[in-house]
């Protein structure tokens, strides 16, 4: 069975509650080897952690979504820091924009998105970004401001051929989820060949974007097989090749730690 990594997930959500154990038990089957368990705010943060340190093939990231920016709390950096140097916590994440559903000012969002990228460096982890409907916005920001060494992945990549480029360009790993498997995402498919090998990411996001054949249901990390076949025939390669690539890449950006923690 090839080996899975699922690079982006929300399984310290509450969709979960019900059937956590279960839903984990699925993704082992599946062939998920590691998972990344993206941080939204600073209590997401603590669930994220709390789950690294619990089973040894999930780790952390800790971050400020750009939709809770207009809701952190006094001291929250100093906060966020102290967290982001736990040794399960791979990276700082997710951050950035969004102009789609503006649930926070655009003004705020940018000011806590720049806050993380400092903090960032001073950590030295990379970034998980989420840029939705301003991927010009955020590439000005990554220009403006220093990046921690290994740079960071472009969480759930929604873009064109020349923004995809520019974040390349700037160190980047370029993550396709879900909807790479939706009869309309024909763009998305087009790209894939353009991103070069080692800097493909396969995510989830679960409970979001659930593959094709789960589209109405709740996505979960056992869901990421289908993104892999789906890649992997885009692309006319083994499925095999291609989960040994996803996982080299994954442990080149996050760690070598993220192999010790999934054996």
């Amino acid at each position: 069975m090839s080996v899975l990594v699922d690079t982006h997930a929300h399984i310290d959500f509450p969709q979960y509650r019900r059937d956590f154990e279960e839903m984990l038990e699925r993704a082992r089957a599946a062939g998920v080897a590691a998972i990344v368990n993206a941080a939204a705010d600073e209590k997401s943060s603590k669930r994220s952690i709390e789950l690294s340190l619990k089973y040894p093939w999930i780790s952390a990231s800790v971050g400020i979504h750009p939709h809770s920016a207009a809701k952190v709390a006094n001291g929250w950096l100093k906060r966020l820091e102290k967290l982001a140097y736990g040794e399960t916590v791979l990276a700082v994440g997710e951050i950035g924009l969004d102009f789609y559903r503006n649930l926070s000012p655009r003004g705020e969002q940018e000011q806590v998105f720049r806050e993380q990228l400092r903090l960032a460096c001073r950590v030295d982890k990379p970034v998980i970004i989420h840029s939705r409907e301003a991927n010009r916005e955020t590439l000005q920001v990554l220009r403006d401001e220093d990046l921690p060494s290994s740079a960071g992945v472009m969480h759930c990549f929604a873009g064109n051929l020349e923004e995809m480029e520019a974040f390349l360009d700037l160190g980047f790993y370029i993550s396709i989820a879900g909807p790479v498997t939706y009869p309309r995402s024909q763009q998305l498919r087009d790209l894939l060949k353009h991103i070069p090998s080692n800097r493909l990411l396969l995510e989830t996001d679960a409970p979001y974007l659930p593959p094709q054949a789960y589209r109405s249901e709740r996505n979960e990390p056992a869901y990421i097989k289908l993104t892999y076949d789906r890649v992997a025939l885009e692309l006319n390669i083994d499925l095999d090749d291609l989960s040994r690539q996803v996982y080299l890449n994954a442990v080149r950006l996050f760690s070598d730690s993220l192999v010790d923690r999934a054996d």
